[in-house]
């Protein structure tokens, strides 16, 4: 029982000394103003008042309707896309130049197209997240194809399984671990790319508000978007590591 108990709060030890570091060399010591670096206390109180105010709530599920179109577009593109490429070798070495060359561009580079196309809103970031998620879950996905144990696809053969029942019956079930290993890292790129996209071309989000508390010199309210925003990913890890745990039991 002890054991548990200690497993559970040592990840806390080191997050309860940052802050009370943080406590100490601004409340404590002093030695920096509230606009360059906020306390703990001016955070909690800046908290409060988007609290109370409703803009933290508001904000936070903009941000959330993004993110998650934005994967599940990703995810109708990548997942089927992946699972035929890497079923189809012909088709991925008629695919395999492109994604090479678009893989490696940084989501936030297509800023400027995405503003461009959809204008000021929802829809650019949705297709910055789109194009941050879409390559690692494809690639994830092709993997998990490949990997999938080549007895049981033979087997299936030559019990007269076409390549039909072979995708949906043996592949398809084999890849789902690294469909979700994919997503696991979509989320948090996806979270990366709305907070960039929200700040150059949005009105509304946790990237929006914070931009705006910065101009404004509300350091508080900024560090309240960033903590939001890794409490967000801290949540979405969980919840994928819980899925991978049930998947790989």
């Amino acid at each position: 029982m002890f054991e548990n108990y200690k497993n559970k709060f040592v990840p806390l030890i080191l997050p309860i000394v940052l802050i009370l570091i943080w406590h100490g060399i601004t409340d404590g010591l002093e030695l920096f103003s509230s606009y360059i670096l906020p306390s703990p206390l001016d955070v909690v109180n800046s908290a409060l008042v988007v609290i109370n105010n409703g803009r933290l709530l508001t904000n936070t599920v903009d941000t959330l309707y993004k993110v998650f179109l934005g994967l599940i577009f990703a995810s109708v593109v990548a997942i089927p896309g992946g699972i035929l490429l890497g079923w189809y070798e012909t088709l991925e070495d008629l695919c395999t130049f492109v994604i090479s060359v678009l893989r490696p561009i940084p989501p936030v580079a297509w800023i400027p197209f995405s503003i461009l196309w959809f204008g000021i809103g929802t829809f650019p970031a949705v297709f910055i997240i789109f194009m941050g998620c879409v390559f690692p879950i494809l690639v994830y996905t092709i993997d998990g194809v490949k990997r999938t144990d080549k007895v049981l696809v033979e087997s299936a053969q030559t019990l007269g399984a076409n390549d039909w029942n072979v995708l949906k019956r043996v592949v398809v079930p084999s890849t789902v671990p690294y469909i979700v290993s994919g997503l696991k890292v979509g989320i948090g790129i996806a979270l990366m790319c709305t907070i960039s996209a929200e700040m150059i071309g949005s009105s509304s989000g946790l990237g929006y508000m914070i931009l705006t508390a910065t101009n404004l010199f509300d350091t508080g309210t900024t560090v309240v978007g960033m903590i939001v925003i890794g409490l967000i990913g801290l949540v979405f890890d969980f919840v994928f590591s819980k899925a991978q745990d049930r998947i790989f039991w």
